[in-house]
C-alpha cells in the first residue's frame, strides 16, 4: 500500500501501535541552553537514574550564548555537569558549534529516514534531509532521555508542489513566506508540510532547510522533503559520514517520494510570477510583495538565524552589499549560523564585505531572533529580519515592529534605510 514519507518513517520506528498512535524508538534527541535545563530538572524530579542511550543525546548552547547574564551562564554549567554525570559526549558550547538547527546537519547528526526529537519548535528544519523531526516539550525530552522512546500521533500530510522558474532575487525564504501567506498560521495544524515539485528538485540544501524550518509557522508538526541525490551529495561532503554513504544511499531509496500516497490535500503553484515576499507585523502569514512596502523606514536589519544564517544566505546578502554602505542611522547585524560557516565566510571574503558596508558581526547565537540579547529592539523601532517569527514583542519591545524577509531584501533594505527590492541597489 502506498504511504506518505512520514508514515513510512514512523512505522519503521514503531515498537507498538494503537490506532493512529505509535510508541517509537528515537534515533536522536537534542536540546539547547533554554529548554535543556528544564528537561534536566524534570529528569531529576522524576528521580531517573540513567539515560538509555547517551550517544543519542545532544545539548547545544546557542540561545543566550555568549552568556548574557549569570542565569544563562549557570544553565550552561548545569548542562555540562549533567552530560559529565551520564557520559553524554555530545555537549557543545559556543566555541564548538553554533545554532543547533544549522550545526546538527552540518556535523553529521541527521540522516534520511531517522526519527528525531528536539526541545525546540524549529526542530522541523531537519526534515529537509528526509528525517522525521518533531519539536517536543522539555518533559517529553526528559522521559525520552531515560527510556529512548516516545509516543506519536501519525499526522496527515499536506503536499506542496512548486513549478515554474523563479525570478531573480526570489529564494526559498520567499517561497515559504508566500506559502504561509496562502494557508495561514494554522493551515497545517498538526500536519506534515511535504515540499515537492521541479523547483524543489533543483533547490540546494540551504534552501530546503529554510523551507522546512518555517513549516511550524504554518502550524505544522514538521516539514519534509523526500531525500534524493541533492541530499546525498550534501551528506557525502561530511567527513564523519563518508564511510556510511552506501548505507545512507540505500535508506534514501527506501524513503523516496511515493506520488500515489494518500495526501490530505495537494497544493500546486506555478511560482514564475512570484515577487520577493515580506511578512508584515505581527504574523508570518501577513505577506506582501516587497514593492508594496517601499515607504517603510527601518531602524535595524538582522541577517542570520537557523532560517537564513547559512553560507549561501550570507553570500546572497554580500552580493547586494558589495561596494555599498549601510544607511546612516540603521543598525545592521549579521550572525553566521555556525563557527564553520563563519570561518568559510571569512575565507571567501564575505565577512569583509559585511564589515566594509557597516555591519556588525555577531558570533553564532539565537539571541536577536528571540529578543534575548545581541540586538534587542526598543519601543517603536522597526526591523527587517531574516528570522522566522514577527509576533508582538518577538525581538524586543512589544511596541517594536518586525518585518520578515530574505537575505537579499534585508541587505537592500540596510542600504536604502527602508524596505527595498534588491534590484533597487543592483541597477
Amino acid at each position: 500500500m502506498p504511504k506518505t514519507l512520514i508514515e513510512k518513517i514512523l512505522e519503521a520506528h514503531a515498537i507498538k501501535k494503537e490506532g493512529n498512535f505509535i510508541y517509537a524508538q528515537i534515533d536522536f534527541m537534542f536540546s539547547n541552553d533554554i529548554t535543556g535545563p528544564l528537561a534536566v530538572r524534570k529528569f531529576e524530579e522524576a528521580e531517573f537514574d540513567k539515560v538509555e542511550h547517551p550517544q543519542k543525546i545532544c545539548f547545544i548552547c546557542d540561545h543566550f550564548t555568549p552568556a548574557r547574564d549569570k542565569t544563562a551562564a549557570n544553565n550552561v554549567k548545569l548542562l555540562k555537569e549533567f552530560c559529565h554525570r551520564f557520559k553524554i559526549k555530545n555537549f557543545f558550547d559556543i566555541d564548538r558549534a553554533g545554532i543547533e538547527h544549522a550545526f546538527l546537519p552540518q556535523a553529521g547528526f541527521v540522516f534520511p529516514g531517522e526519527l528525531l526529537i528536539g526541545a525546540d519548535s524549529h526542530t522541523c528544519t531537519h526534515g529537509a534531509l528526509g528525517a522525521a523531526a518533531f519539536g517536543v516539550g522539555s518533559t517529553d525530552l526528559a522521559v525520552a532521555m531515560y527510556n529512548g522512546c516516545s509516543w506519536f500521533r501519525i499526522p496527515s500530510t499536506l503536499k506542496f508542489v512548486y513549478k515554474g522558474r523563479l525570478k531573480p532575487y526570489v529564494s526559498a525564504k520567499d517561497i515559504i513566506l508566500y506559502t504561509i501567506g496562502q494557508i495561514g498560521v494554522d493551515g497545517a495544524l498538526y500536519k506534515v508540510m511535504e515540499f515537492a515539485g521541479p523547483i524543489i528538485r533543483k533547490m540546494n540544501m540551504d534552501g530546503r532547510f529554510t523551507l522546512c524550518n518555517m513549516a511550524v509557522e504554518g502550524g505544522a508538526k514538521t516539514g519534509l522533503i523526500a531525500p534524493d541525490k541533492i541530499s546525498l551529495r550534501y551528506l557525502s561532503k561530511i567527513d564523519s559520514l563518508k564511510s556510511k554513504m552506501r548505507k545512507i544511499a540505500k535508506v534514501v531509496e527506501n524513503f523516496a517520494e511515493d506520488k500515489r500516497a494518500n495526501y490530505e490535500r495537494i497544493y500546486e503553484w506555478d511560482l514564475t510570477k512570484l515577487e520577493p515576499q515580506v511578512s508584515v507585523p505581527h504574523l508570518p502569514s501577513k505577506t506582501k510583495n516587497v514593492s508594496e512596502l517601499s515607504k517603510v523606514k527601518i531602524d535595524q536589519v538582522v541577517i542570520g538565524s537557523c532560517t537564513n544564517g547559512r553560507l549561501s544566505d550570507l553570500k546572497e546578502a554580500a552580493l547586494i552589499l558589495a561596494g555599498k554602505k549601510v544607511k546612516k542611522g540603521v543598525r545592521a547585524i549579521v550572525f553566521p549560523a555556525t563557527s564553520d560557516i563563519y570561518q568559510e565566510a571569512l575565507r571567501r571574503g564575505i565577512i569583509k564585505v559585511f564589515l566594509d558596508s557597516g555591519f556588525i558581526i555577531s558570533p553564532p547565537t539565537c539571541g536577536p531572533c528571540l529578543g534575548g540579547h545581541m540586538g534587542v529592539l526598543a519601543e517603536g523601532e522597526i526591523a527587517v529580519s531574516t528570522t522566522n517569527r514577527n509576533f508582538v514583542g518577538r525581538m524586543g519591545s512589544p511596541e517594536s515592529l518586525v518585518y520578515l524577509a530574505s537575505p537579499a531584501v534585508a541587505a537592500a533594505s540596510a542600504i536604502k534605510g527602508r524596505i527595498a527590492h534588491p534590484r533597487e541597489v543592483k541597477r
